[in-house]
């Protein structure tokens, strides 16, 4: 990388003739890891990786930054701007098709995969107890997210599953937290809201309103995933949420690492490392840690992973492309 061959020079020009013949060790590269905003799960799981893999990194020191999340840091790693991100793994496959969100400005071949850490779950949030399957979204007022947001992909997606579009419900575009209020005051009927379960915006909700979980059904879960594999279907657990005392089957997309494709295969696969070997002190600083595991950490990612991944989860007796 660029930044590890100034280091070099910068160290080579220091030292005198005299020691030519020491051995000099390069510093390590400072790697910017773009995660989201400062209020965000991305943004405090990025503060804890520095945190607790900095002192025990040789080849790369972690450097927060908070972005404007999973387009936005795709970008940045394409201009340079970033080493390293964390985005949904459904975002990361538009921009590495250049489909959906990434159609008008074409494809990204600048950055690679390297973990997949926790599930994104889609959540239908209703107050209406008898909207109890998909199908019956057609006709009601449903927020599906921000305009252009990953979540309205989502809900676009799990509408075609069930040969439902946009035209069949009335679309409203909104935040968690203004889908919430919408839902208290009866001014729509559902809302997707794609986030770790539980969600705070639902959790306020449920101690206001009784709240209802739309749930997805096998035959229609494995038509959405033959369309598009980067979903996994997921359980939400009973009492997740105040007053919903049923598990509810659902699917999720994962928030994945990913490098850039400049970043060395000894970086990656030391960083990578480190992650396993200190799951424990790193699911100390954040929860969505404790979700970390060898198996799940390849699940629903179809863009190539980064040599150095590649390498460490061979070591681990899982192949992966």
């Amino acid at each position: 990388m660029k930044k590890v061959m100034s280091a070099i020079l910068s160290v080579a020009v220091a030292v005198p003739l005299t020691l030519s013949t020491a051995v000099i060790t390069p510093a390590a590269d400072n790697l910017t890891l773009g995660t989201g905003g400062t209020t965000g799960t991305y943004y405090a799981i990025g503060g804890v990786m520095a945190t607790v893999l900095n002192p025990l990194l040789k080849e790369s020191q972690l450097t927060v930054t908070s972005t404007g999340a999973s387009k936005a840091n795709i970008q940045m790693i394409d201009d340079g701007d970033a080493d390293l991100a964390t985005v949904q793994n459904d975002v990361m496959y538009y921009a590495y098709t250049g489909t959906d969100l990434f159609e008008d400005e074409g494809a990204y071949d600048s950055f690679a995969a390297v973990a997949g850490l926790y599930d994104e779950t889609v959540q239908i949030i209703t107050c209406d107890p008898s909207i109890a399957t998909v199908a019956d979204l057609k006709g009601k007022s449903v927020s599906v997210g921000d305009a252009g947001s990953g979540v309205e992909f989502n809900a676009k997606q799990i509408l075609e599953a069930y040969d439902l579009t946009f035209d069949d419900i009335k679309v409203v575009n909104a935040s968690f937290g203004d889908s919430a209020e919408s839902l208290k005051d009866g001014k729509i009927d559902a809302a997707f809201v794609v986030a770790g379960a539980p969600t705070t915006a639902v959790v306020d909700l449920a101690t206001v309103k009784d709240v209802h979980l739309v749930q997805l059904d096998s035959e229609h879960i494995a038509a959405l995933q033959d369309k598009y594999s980067f979903y996994t279907e997921t359980v939400i657990p009973a009492d997740t949420y105040k007053g919903v005392s049923e598990d509810a089957t659902t699917v999720s997309v994962r928030a994945t690492l990913i490098a850039s494709t400049y970043i060395s295969d000894e970086a990656v696969y030391e960083l990578l490392k480190a992650m396993f070997d200190n799951k424990d002190a790193l699911a100390e600083g954040h929860a969505k840690f404790e979700l970390l595991n060898l198996e799940d950490a390849v699940k629903g990612i179809n863009v190539p992973f980064h040599p150095g991944a590649a390498k460490y989860y061979e070591e681990q007796g899982i192949t992966v492309e």
